[in-house]
């Protein structure tokens, strides 16, 4: 189960968290010399904020905006020190340091860690200059730099699992995919076996009982059943009852057949399928030929099948086993009796 924070939460947690910050400045407005500067630096503040919240196209923040954002640390401690010699010690006129701190935390979460560290770098660097070493820990520095380095380590964190969850996902994935292709391998191994054994069988008990003593006809009947038994290893989803039975036909006319599935069909729906095998079983009871060879076309194709017939001029006969190669080097010199592209959709 998935747990996720809504967007707009998270958002207005840090826009209170930094609305606080301008309350406090708003407050200690009597303690700095001359309010201008000090305004100039609650009104820098508030800007990159807004900006740093709003502007959030994507998770990783725009670099213009991670340098404005490391610019704006380095001025608003200037614009605030220079009007606050010192704090009062009940007065909040050192708010700056815990603000620049969220500001930067907020820049590191949105993956400039590089800028985040130059802000607080500047803090650090302008807030010893002002109040010494001791002004790290008595104006909250320490804490501040304390949040960035938490966001750094969260960012790291998460983007490592982010990383490693996608690397899970897509191992899933072709866990999946293999397992489903080593099923579909054993269902067509299992199916073939089955076709095989139950065209065989009746001709495998034949030669048995005849203690392999066949006479010329049920020879001739073994050549048709090999053919047959290739055509489903080769053909494979160029076959329908209506091909098969054209084929056995054509086979005992004396033609030679040879269906080629080489995968352009594989994505035509199972009624474009059935449209074109039964096309293919037209073209085959239809064409008188010696040689005839279907064959699928690429899927970008727009045809699914070409179905072409040759003769030899010598009038030689072609075998009814079908092995001959469907580009045989004598193809050159035989004639053309069917030439046919099946469209792959309904014209």
């Amino acid at each position: 189960m998935n747990i996720s924070i809504p967007r707009y939460l998270i958002i207005g947690l840090a826009a209170v968290f930094s609305a606080y910050h301008l309350v406090l400045a708003f407050v200690s407005l009597d303690v700095p010399v001359h309010n201008g500067p000090y305004l100039a630096a609650m009104a820098l503040y508030a800007l990159a904020t807004v900006l740093s919240l709003w502007l959030s196209k994507g998770l990783r923040m725009p670099i213009w905006l991670a340098a404005f954002d490391a610019a704006v640390a380095f001025t608003v401690p200037l614009l605030v020190t220079s009007q606050v010699a010192t704090v009062p010690p009940d007065s909040y006129a050192a708010w700056h340091t815990a603000a620049i701190g969220t500001l930067m935390v907020i820049v590191s979460t949105r993956r400039r860690h590089t800028f985040a560290w130059i802000g607080i770098g500047a803090l650090i660097v302008e807030t010893v200059a002002w109040s010494g070493v001791g002004g790290l820990v008595a104006y909250g520095v320490i804490g501040s730099t304390t949040w960035v380095a938490v966001s750094h380590a969260l960012s790291l964190s998460l983007a490592k699992a982010g990383r490693d969850t996608r690397q899970y996902e897509l191992a899933e994935r072709e866990a999946v995919d293999w397992r489903a292709a080593q099923e579909a391998h054993v269902s067509e191994r299992q199916m073939r076996l089955e076709q095989t054994s139950r065209k065989a069988l009746p001709m495998l008990r034949q030669i048995v009982a005849a203690h392999g003593e066949l006479t010329d006809a049920q020879r001739l009947e073994c050549l048709y059943l090999e053919g047959a038994i290739r055509d489903e290893i080769r053909g494979r989803k160029l076959l329908n009852d209506r091909v098969r039975e054209q084929i056995m036909v054509a086979r005992r006319k004396g033609t030679t057949v040879t269906l080629l599935d080489e995968g352009g069909i594989d994505d035509l729906d199972a009624d474009d399928l059935e449209r074109v095998l039964n096309r293919l079983a037209e073209a085959i009871r239809d064409t008188q030929t010696e040689k005839l060879i279907a064959r699928t076309v690429a899927e970008e194709s727009d045809i699914a099948v070409t179905v072409v017939g040759l003769s030899s001029h010598d009038g030689g006969h072609a075998s009814a086993l079908g092995s001959h190669n469907a580009y045989d080097e004598d193809d050159d010199e035989d004639q053309v009796d069917l030439w046919l592209e099946i469209p792959r959709a309904k014209p």
